[in-house]
């Protein structure tokens, strides 16, 4: 059965309390199995890389609340459904203190964190933060160490090229076991070796089908080169839509057009390998009414047009 998630109210004129505790009591409501928060740490006038997908960053990004603590929040105010990360820039933060925040959200929403992790894609962002653009890789990569080992039932220990933990204790571990699921986002030749070799999925974004199978299909033949079950990645793939009354042109979609085309897109990544979809309604939607509306109408084209795996 396809998972179907929606970007939790986080920027913009969402960033208010009451409209995100709304409309994460309505997503749980409606049948959402999912809410998702974004990492954002500025806009800056004049950008050095291009927006992903074309066109300048999106104003609303200028009011981006801190991921952790939204993620926090949404512990208290939902029940049931999971609470990922699409994506947390991972180099931006100290591998310990990432460890304590990501397993404090999983103990106060009683084991519901999905963690994803990725690279970002803004160099001003690094600078800002302070952290090298060069060698982002090759940081994630002991994160994910630093992350592990201070999630397992041992003291924490860890000699790396950038960090060193001696021998020590953080007993605030997940509720998880033996980890809250690790997700990777991007598509790069070095990600889809890396989420083969030791994620538990893949976040992905509305590439056309074709495109979206085969890279699907790369990761999974990653995983089974390195020893691991293929099938037991989660496909998770994100779409940030401009919906509109009218339909829009086939290329187009899914970075704009109807709900019903926005929905047979999803339904057509569902068949090409995804296990999940994650849509932000945040850039179509000007209230927390229209939002939980477009969420409703959307939720139940992709339940009625769900085909079975």
């Amino acid at each position: 059965m396809l998972k179907i998630g929606l970007g939790a109210p986080q920027y913009g004129v969402f960033a208010d309390p009451s409209t995100i505790a709304s409309c994460a009591i309505a997503a749980e409501d409606i049948g959402y199995d999912s809410l998702w928060v974004g990492d954002r740490a500025l806009v800056p006038d004049e950008p050095h890389d291009p927006y992903p997908g074309g066109g300048p960053v999106p104003p609303e990004y200028r009011t981006f609340l801190d991921p952790v603590a939204l993620l926090s929040f949404l512990a208290h105010a939902t029940q049931r459904v999971r609470l990922g990360t699409s994506t947390l820039n991972a180099p931006f933060y100290s591998p310990v203190l990432l460890a304590r925040s990501l397993a404090t959200v999983d103990i106060l929403s009683g084991g519901r964190l999905d963690a994803g992790l990725g690279l970002g894609w803004s160099s001003d962002e690094y600078e800002a933060i302070g952290v090298p653009w060069q060698g982002r890789g090759a940081r994630l990569e002991e994160i994910l160490d630093v992350l592990e080992r201070a999630w397992s039932d041992g003291p924490l220990e860890h000699e790396g090229r950038l960090w060193r933990v001696s021998r020590s204790h953080l007993d605030a571990v997940p509720v998880q076991r033996p980890r809250p699921p690790l997700l990777l986002g991007g598509f790069s030749a070095a990600t889809v070796e890396r989420i083969g070799r030791r994620a538990d999925g893949w976040l992905g974004v509305g590439l056309p089908v074709p495109q979206l199978s085969y890279v699907i299909a790369q990761i999974r033949q990653s995983a089974e080169t390195h020893g691991r079950d293929p099938q037991a990645l989660r496909m998770v793939i994100r779409v940030n839509p401009l919906v509109q009354a009218e339909e829009a042109h086939t290329d187009q979609v899914p970075g704009r057009g109807t709900v019903r085309q926005l929905a047979d897109y999803l339904l057509a990544a569902h068949t090409a390998g995804a296990d999940e979809v994650l849509v932000d309604l945040q850039q179509t939607a000007r209230s927390g009414t229209e939002l939980t509306a477009l969420a409703h109408q959307l939720h139940e084209l992709l339940r009625q047009g769900c085909p079975p795996r």
